[in-house]
């Protein structure tokens, strides 16, 4: 019986399709920095400084701006791997596609493991909401700060985000019934980019819902943000299909390399959150 079906090539396909599906901090980065990667790579983010304006007085000369450039760095520094392995009895005895199961409970996994990650990023955020009790009565209130803060820090107001874990979404349910959707749904957007844990929309936010928003169990550290202000790059860096020497099984072991930053701290905001 030929192994072709087990190639390495397509579980790195399925893998990276299913994690890319399952990921929601990772659905709102800007992820046009992804490419090949490898462990240690580290992805040079190019930016130019604002342009200023003078005042022009006639038959004045005008003077010229020279730019400066800015460089900053996202390091492919986080690695995470899945490995499972079906007994060759157990794989006969089973009517299912096993490893079409095991690919596709690793790939959410490892999108879980990611999206951890990426909320921590909220750390990085450029301006801060002022710490709230949350409750039915004041979270559209403190909903509405998060945009305020993004509008007076200047952020398109296009392709704003908001992350809110799900006791926080039923605050929002109860204050505002109708507007929002009781169930986190995929969106895609008009430029064909798809948001996980998707509710609905409320002060120009999409908002989204997740468990992976950053807590300690006690205070949930909620981001709103603008599309360009994390980045993300993630990478399938090596899959392989093993038969291990001591045993009668066949085995899956994926290893993904990934890395994030946020990139403009301005059109991020965050907000220490309990619950009321």
């Amino acid at each position: 019986m030929a192994l072709t079906a087990f190639a390495p090539a397509k579980w790195a396909a399925g893998v990276f399709v299913r994690l890319r599906k399952a990921l929601v901090f990772g659905s709102v980065a800007n992820r046009e920095f992804e490419g090949e990667l490898t462990m240690g790579d580290r992805v040079n983010i190019n930016e130019v400084s604002a342009v200023t304006v003078g005042t022009y007085t006639k038959y004045t000369d005008i003077s010229f701006q020279e730019p400066d450039a800015a460089t900053k760095t996202l390091y492919i520094d986080q690695a995470s791997y899945a490995a499972v392995s079906v007994d060759r009895i157990d794989q006969v005895q089973s009517n299912a596609n096993v490893f079409d199961a095991l690919v596709s409970e690793a790939a959410y996994a490892l999108a879980d493991t990611v999206d951890g990650f990426l909320a921590g990023l909220y750390t990085e955020a450029g301006t801060t909401v002022t710490a709230l009790t949350v409750t039915a009565g004041n979270c559209l209130t403190n909903l509405s700060n998060f945009s305020l803060a993004l509008d007076e820090a200047n952020v398109p107001s296009t392709d704003r985000f908001i992350i809110i874990p799900p006791w926080y979404h039923t605050m929002v349910l109860q204050a505002a019934t109708g507007i929002i959707g009781h169930t986190g749904v995929p969106k895609v957007f008009d430029n064909g980019m798809i948001a996980q844990g998707f509710v609905g929309n409320l002060f120009g936010m999409n908002i989204l819902m997740s468990n992976n928003v950053n807590n300690n169990g006690t205070v949930w550290n909620v981001m709103a943000l603008n599309r360009q202000a994390l980045a993300y790059v993630g990478q399938i860096a090596e899959t392989q299909f093993i038969q291990r020497e001591n045993v009668f099984d066949r085995a899956i072991k994926m290893l993904y390399v990934y890395g994030g930053k946020t990139v403009r701290p301005n059109a991020m905001v965050k907000c220490a959150c309990t619950k009321g």
